[in-house]
């Protein structure tokens, strides 16, 4: 790789605060975060692997690194990435990776959580790292992520999301969960649109759609306007019937005031198998009374952060048997694996999976520098 190209990607870390004392620093910062997000691109899951990564690479390493210490060891990439800050850290690689991949106007953005299994402290299951991340599934970006703390949890994850991230114009979507007023009214006074599940959690609101759906369903909306959609798929012995429905919201709508809600909705599936059929409801509200395509794509795509994110560091990144506990040593390295994840998905000449593009990055020197400058 060029010294220009070092250059470019360098100039994005320039404000990451190094987490060291100005002494008896022999490795420089750019240096553990370049070998580090490399090997992990490559396949590295742990910082002894980042070490030896940067030992049998160091000749390509030295091409545009200052290594006149030498290859840092596995535990200055510990102690380096237990203490770097996981927001600056995330906001800098972003800068780079946008700066390489201009992401989409009025993008779509999933926002869902995921728990690192293995992370929990001895003894104590219940203190595994919880992440939130918010997924352009257009872009095949994670755009900001956010651990979970003790208190607030992931609603407090979603609020300091929305605030790292643009969303004028945007549609973000969110599982129940993450359905609550304060979020809502961020997302409108942030001139963002939201279309958000609705379950139990929510009572009033969630008793007001399901009365008014049961009530205009029994018609099939002969007594007020509303737009439809249904699909069947019949594929490896299953068939499934999903309905669609969005309403504007009625005049006399009891669900409370909520912010900027312009329309509910609801997803029906009825699935087949074997003989038996199973049925899905689900309950949604939305600050745009859009078209129903577009709701279709808000509601089934949501599922993308889970397929597309999730389900791939889980496969691809073996990130569930991640067993880092010290500091912000695990929220670090689930960064850079969502960084990596997008810079894979986003190189699109190897025609392989995954798992193949990382081999494949680890063999060719040319192709990591191809995935690492988007050329």
């Amino acid at each position: 790789m060029s010294q220009a190209k070092t250059a470019m990607i360098a100039c994005h870390f320039e404000s990451l605060k190094d987490p060291r004392a100005s002494r008896g620093q022999y490795h420089p910062l750019i240096n553990i975060l370049t070998i580090g997000i490399c090997a992990v691109i490559c396949g590295a899951e742990s910082f002894t692997d980042m070490e030896e990564f940067g030992k049998r690479k160091k000749k390509w390493f030295s091409r545009f690194l200052d290594l006149t210490h030498g290859i840092p060891s596995h535990d200055t990439f510990n102690n380096v990435f237990a203490r770097l800050n996981p927001t600056m850290f995330e906001q800098c690689l972003l800068s780079w990776i946008t700066s390489l991949h201009e992401l989409s106007a009025g993008q779509v953005l999933r926002i869902d959580g995921k728990t690192l299994r293995r992370s929990y402290q001895k003894g104590d299951p219940q203190s595994a790292i919880h992440m939130v991340s918010v997924w352009s599934s257009k872009n095949h970006l994670s755009l900001a992520s956010e651990r979970c703390g003790e208190t607030g949890g992931e609603s407090l994850a979603i609020q300091k999301l929305l605030d790292l991230i643009e969303i004028q114009g945007a549609l973000v979507t969110i599982d129940a969960g993450g359905t609550t007023r304060p979020i809502a009214q961020q997302i409108i006074d942030r001139q963002g649109h939201y279309v958000l599940a609705v379950k139990g959690n929510q009572r009033k609101l969630h008793k007001a759609i399901t009365e008014f759906f049961s009530d205009h369903l029994e018609d099939d909306f002969r007594r007020y306007p509303c737009r439809y959609t249904g699909v069947e798929e019949d594929e490896h012995g299953r068939v499934d019937e999903r309905h669609y429905y969005l309403a504007k919201i009625p005049e006399d709508f009891a669900g409370g005031d909520w912010p900027g809600i312009k329309a509910i909705g609801i997803s029906v599936h009825y699935s087949q198998r074997a003989g038996k059929t199973t049925e899905k409801i689900r309950y949604y509200v939305a600050s745009r009374f859009m078209s129903i395509a577009k709701f279709v794509d808000a509601v089934r795509g949501h599922w993308s952060i889970e397929n597309q994110l999730h389900w791939q560091l889980d496969v691809s990144f073996n990130e569930d048997q991640l067993r880092l506990r010290n500091g912000h040593a695990a929220a670090n390295m689930s960064i850079m694996n969502r960084t990596a994840l997008g810079l894979l998905k986003n190189e699109t000449t190897h025609k392989r999976g995954i798992k193949s593009k990382r081999l494949s990055c680890g063999w060719d020197e040319s192709y990591l520098e191809k995935v690492l400058t988007g050329a």
